[in-house]
């Protein structure tokens, strides 16, 4: 006999749709980053910066709430010079985690790395980092970052480098 407390279902994953972010998107990015600045999850980003970075970003809808979820990719090189891209600002907003909607961002977010040449994908967690582990990310060494980017990483976070071969 299961003596365990059933568990209230999670609601129905939406419809999501992962797409290249537009200028107009910048507002909705900088809303969505808010709670992990705070948190200390994310660097805080200005609205301007976001703007002037938006066709860096995919975004992922759910229904008709606009985006609740973003990832920035910057396509840079490694520390060899191979084609790289860099994933920053991933975040889904908080009442839609656990929903399937991080890993369908990822997932396009891997294509879209691969779309665009490049043979590693690149990211720095705070946290955990079990949806990038899920998704075949690797703790990564960072003599193998992009230099530059490694160099802009606070030491004060503590933030561990993940990475993922493409291909």
């Amino acid at each position: 006999m299961n003596t365990a407390p059933s568990r209230p279902a999670r609601p129905p994953l939406p419809l999501a749709e992962v797409r290249a972010a537009g200028a107009g998107d910048a507002g909705a990015v900088h809303g969505l980053s808010r709670p992990f600045v705070r948190a200390g999850a994310l660097r805080d980003r200005t609205l301007a910066e976001l703007a002037r970075r938006a066709a860096d970003f995919l975004v992922v809808e759910a229904g008709a709430e606009g985006p609740v979820g973003c990832a920035g990719l910057r396509p840079c090189a490694d520390a060899r010079g191979r084609a790289a891209v860099v994933l920053y600002n991933f975040c889904v907003a908080p009442g839609h985690q656990g929903r399937g909607i991080g890993s369908a961002l990822l997932d396009a977010v891997l294509r879209e790395a691969g779309a665009r040449g490049a043979g590693r994908v690149f990211a720095a967690t705070v946290g955990s980092g079990l949806l990038f582990l899920r998704h075949g990310f690797a703790v990564g060494r960072e003599e193998e970052a992009p230099p530059a980017w490694r160099a802009a990483l606070d030491p004060a976070r503590g933030s561990r480098i993940l990475t993922r071969v493409l291909g």
